[in-house]
Formats: C-alpha cells, structure tokens, sequence
C-alpha cells in the first residue's frame, strides 16, 4: 500500500475527481489501482478558494509496481509507504490470573483499560462510583431542570465518564506512533459509532450517540469475562511495603463496606475524583501540584462563527458547523486560549459537589443548536496555589464556590455580556444572544468570580480574539462562569513501567493522574497501560 497525502480538491468536486488525482499524481492509469481508502478528510480555508484535503491509501495491482514507485518518488514526502496501523494484542491468555486486574474509574480511559485486558484474557473487574449511563443522564437531568444535585450521578461520575457530556471529540495532538488512537477509533464504529470518524480530521460522536456506544462497549467486556459493579466507590487503599494489596469499597446502593484483594490497579478517576485524591494522598502515594486552568464559557450565534470561519462556505452539509482555536499571551505574562470548543452546542453545569457551579460544554453529534461555545481559560501554576499537591483542589472549590453564590445560591451560574465585562460594569439584563445554561442564568458583574489577573488577562485578549475571529468580542456574546475544571489539578506521577513512582501495582492513568486530556488521549493511554499491566502480570 501507498499513502498520499496533501490531495486537494474544490470542495463540491466530481465523484470521480479523487482517483483522477491519484492516477495523476502517482502517473498511473486506472488500471493500475486495484482499490484506494481515504485515511483522512480535512479541509484548507486559509485562502479564499476552500479545498479539501486528503490522505489516501492505494493498492496497486502488483507489489512490483508499488516497489517501483515508491523508488521513482522517494524525495516526495508526500508519497510514502502506508503504515501498519492493526492493532495486536501483546498477550492472549487462556486463563484469567487468581487475582484479576481492577481498574478503577470507567470513563474513556478504564473503558479502554478494561477492554483491553478483558481482550487479552485477564478478565478485569471495574469499580465505577456512578450508575450506568442511562440512569445517569436522568440524574444529570435532574440537576439541570429540577436543580437536584446526586453527588455521585452526575456530568463527572458514572459510566462513559466526563466525555459522555461533552462534544465526544475524538482528536488529540498527542505523539501517535503506534497509531494506537486509530484502535480507539475503531472499538468506537465497532460499538456503534458512525465509520465517518474513521476519516474526518476532526472527528465526534456527541452526546446521546456516546450513551449507546458506551452500553455496547460495556456489553463487549462483559461478555469477555469482565466483572463491571457500579455504584461502588473506592473508600481506601491498602498498601503494604511499597505494594498496593487491596481496596475497600462503599456500596452506595445498600450502604455496605467490603474488601477486594489487588495487587493490579489501574486509576482511571477522572479529574474530579478529589476524595479519592486525597485517601491517595493520605495513604502516602507519591502525587504533586501541576498547573491547569480557570476561566468561563463564552457563546456567540454558531452563524457567526460560520461565517467568519467559511465564509461564502458558511452552511455546507460537508463542513458542518464551524470550530476555532484561538490563544493570546497577555502583558501581565497569563497565557488566554480557548478550550473545549463546542459547535452548535450548549453549556451544561457540571459540578460534583454541592453548592458550587462549574461550567461545561457539551455537543449532539449534530451540533445544530444556535450557539457556539467554549471556555475562554487563563492558564495558572502551582505557585498561584501554593499548599502541596491537593492545594490546586482547594484553589478549585473556592471559586466553584463563590461561583454559586454570585448565581443566586441555586445552581444557576453568574454571567455578564463581553462588552460590559471588558467594560468593567456589571450586566442587568440579556442582549441578542440567550445562553443556554440550565438551570439558568444570573446577570452580574464577573470581575469576582475569578483572580484578579485572570480577569485583567482576559479582558485583553477577548478584543485580540476579535481582530482574528470578526464579531467576538460582540457586546451581546456572553460569558459564564466558572470553568475550572479544564484538567486535573495534579498529577499522581508514574515511571517508565507505568507505575507509581513509590507504590508498585498501582497505575495512575487518564485525565486524573494528568496523563491524558480528552477522549481520544485517554483511550490510547488507557490501552498503554493495560499492556502494562498486562506484561508485569505475566511476568515480561
């Protein structure tokens, strides 16, 4: 096989337009390709005329003449040989061990963990605090029409994880040598996600598409001999000499405390999991503060952002709504970027604890809703929060804090129009954008809700943002707060064998531990570790 890529076309091109390129380009004729395969779909909009651009995959009639021509085109770095991108699985047991592998948490990254070793023959057992996912969409609902909080069913506790309620990005900047994301792509069509994911650069399920794959991938481990018990949270740690050796869990369906013999955890906990953080802590595994960072949701008309994204393309059926990335480096040295971009989506709250507000974005897999959205962060260290490791959790909690009380005390969030933010005066009523926040939104003044050089550094770059992206830094975009959950606050650090650092048989991994930042990442690092696992209990 030979990969090409860079292939541009115009963006309503003929059906038979691409293997015209092909041939072109590789000057063969027709019957010379025995089959293509499109890799990757993106497209270029930084010049007036749109195009898309491909990444394919030909077969040719014979390896003599693929030979020839990767030989006549070797100084084309856009003719190469295609990789290998099957997955093969390290290790096939016959038999589980005695004492299985556990993997705690099952958001995308114990997902992953656990289909892997449950492929693999090691028959896991996964310990999730939330309910199944079904049951925890009624309860998410619940605190976004009815304002009732469950502290362990919500947008961050329960089957699918925090990534159930968000866009369901698939793409990440990670390194991908081994294509290991293309493995999550595929478990993804193979329980149910659309094959398109295979092929746009950008690639999502969204919401309520997630909830179905989730329950089929769960179905997958199971009927390979995985164990997963929901609503059953880790309470303690037992660790002895440096080794982990066993778990005590809280039934939170009956009220129950037992103990589980392992010697085998993957931490899959998610970057909300801050009780367990601190048993960790507690128990003397080795973790420290890492930076993330704090700021709001903005949401503007999603024609705007099309608009001034396409252009002229604005609408297209192929293109889809319109997405941006942008990030400004402020002069009192705060770096402001946008974060968890949703097109055609909506804010969710999505707090965990009570009497506090935090702010998410969240996509169908649509994303026809009339706004745009995403978290408009400023980046902050550990010497903003100084304390040790759980300090950043506490930093944390005091805004998430303050923020529900600016809301009105009833987990509505406080929001302000950009141009009276940037202004510097509180806002009293709505413009010609209405945020979709449930359960709602109170006017106010945000200059409270966050640090003051958070609040001055984004004051700056919300006009910068303007001059890249027209229309903004509109006066009637609004801002909600407070975001501040935009990664783990830090890290439960791990050696080259993918252990911590000073408990052996503990595996920090995913979003919680800071070794992973959305869905995609968390899947390939959660099938990183399951090989881990696996070569440690088999002894390679």
């Amino acid at each position: 096989m030979i990969r090409l890529s860079e292939l541009k076309l115009p963006l309503d091109h003929s059906e038979h337009a691409l293997s015209e390129l092909i041939h072109s380009t590789l000057k063969i004729t027709a019957e010379d390709v025995k089959s293509f395969s499109i890799y990757k779909r993106s497209y270029d909009a930084r010049k007036q005329k749109l195009l898309l651009v491909y990444i394919v995959d030909v077969e040719l009639r014979s390896d003599r003449l693929e030979a020839q021509l990767l030989s006549k085109f070797t100084t084309n770095s856009h003719i190469r040989p295609a990789p290998d991108m099957v997955y093969q699985l390290p290790v096939k047991l016959n038999e589980a061990p005695a004492i299985r592998p556990v993997v705690i948490g099952f958001g995308p990254c114990g997902i992953f963990a656990a289909m892997m070793l449950a492929q693999m023959g090691f028959k896991p057992i996964v310990i999730e605090r939330g309910k199944q996912v079904r049951e925890r969409t009624k309860d998410t609902w619940g605190l976004w029409r009815k304002r009732v909080l469950h502290t362990e069913s919500n947008v961050q506790f329960g089957e699918g994880g925090a990534g159930t309620f968000s866009d369901g990005k698939l793409y990440s900047q990670i390194k991908d040598p081994r294509f290991l994301g293309r493995k999550v792509m595929t478990e993804f069509v193979k329980a149910g996600a659309p094959e398109e994911i295979l092929l746009v650069s950008k690639p999502h399920i969204g919401t309520f598409r997630l909830v179905k794959v989730v329950e089929n991938m769960r179905e997958q481990i199971i009927a390979m001999g995985g164990e997963i018990r929901f609503q059953q949270r880790v309470c303690d740690f037992h660790i002895e000499d440096g080794h982990i050796r066993g778990l005590t869990i809280a039934n939170l369906a009956d009220g129950s405390t037992y103990e589980l013999r392992a010697d085998h955890v993957v931490l899959a906990l998610g970057h909300s999991s801050r009780d367990t953080f601190a048993k960790l802590y507690e128990r003397g595994v080795y973790m420290e503060a890492k930076p993330f960072s704090v700021g709001f949701r903005i949401e503007h008309p999603q024609g705007l952002i099309d608009r001034a994204r396409l252009g002229q393309h604005a609408g297209h059926p192929l293109l889809g709504a319109a997405d941006y990335k942008l990030v400004h480096h402020a002069a009192n040295g705060r770096s402001v970027y946008s974060f968890c971009m949703c097109p055609g989506g909506t804010v969710v709250a999505a707090t965990s604890e009570e009497n506090r507000v935090v702010t998410n974005g969240m996509s169908q897999y649509s994303r026809n809703e009339r706004n745009a959205n995403a978290g408009i962060v400023v980046g902050i260290s550990p010497a903003d929060y100084p304390g040790g490791p759980l300090a950043g959790i506490a930093f944390q909690r005091k805004l998430e804090s303050n923020a529900f009380v600016m809301g009105g005390s009833n987990y509505e969030a406080p929001g302000q129009l950009v141009g009276d933010f940037i202004a510097g005066k509180a806002s009293t009523e709505l413009g010609s954008v209405e945020p979709s926040y449930k359960p709602g939104v109170k006017m106010t003044d945000l200059a409270d809700a966050l640090p003051e050089y958070a609040i001055t550094a984004m004051r700056e770059a919300l006009p910068a943002f303007g001059k890249k992206i027209k229309g903004f830094d509109m006066h009637d975009a609004v801002l909600t707060g407070v975001e501040t959950r935009t990664s783990s606050p830090l890290r439960i650090t791990r050696g080259d064998d993918f252990q911590s650092l000073n408990t052996k048989g503990l595996y920090p991994a995913g979003e919680g531990a800071s070794y992973a930042g959305g869905i995609l990442s968390a899947g390939v690092d959660g099938i990183e570790v399951a090989e881990a696992v696996a070569r440690n209990l088999i002894g390679v």
